[in-house]
C-alpha cells in the first residue's frame, strides 16, 4: 500500500472515532443531566426534611434517621454516576 494510501486511511479511521466519540460523550452528558434532575429533587425534599426537624432535631427517631441516611446514600450514588458520565 502507498505511503499516501495508509495516511489517508489512518485519517479516516481518527475521523470515524472522533464521530462516534461525539456521539457517545453526547449521551453520557444527557444522562448525566437526567440524573441530575432526579438527585436534585430528592436532595431538595431531604433538605426540607431537615429544616422542619429545627431544634427538634435531638428527639428525632432512630427510624427517620436511618431513612434520611438511606436517602443520602442514594443521592451520594447518584452523585458517583454523575461524575462516571462526564
Amino acid at each position: 500500500m502507498a505511503f499516501h494510501e495508509e495516511l489517508e486511511k489512518l485519517k479516516e479511521g481518527l475521523l470515524q472515532q472522533r464521530d462516534e466519540l461525539r456521539v457517545k460523550t453526547s449521551l453520557a452528558k444527557l444522562e448525566a443531566r437526567e440524573e441530575w434532575e432526579k438527585v436534585e429533587g430528592k436532595i431538595d425534599q431531604l433538605l426540607a426534611k431537615f429544616e422542619g426537624f429545627g431544634e427538634e432535631a435531638s428527639e428525632v427517631s432512630e427510624d427517620v434517621l436511618e431513612k434520611a441516611k438511606l436517602v443520602g446514600d442514594e443521592i451520594k450514588a447518584a452523585y458517583e454516576r454523575i461524575k462516571a458520565h462526564l
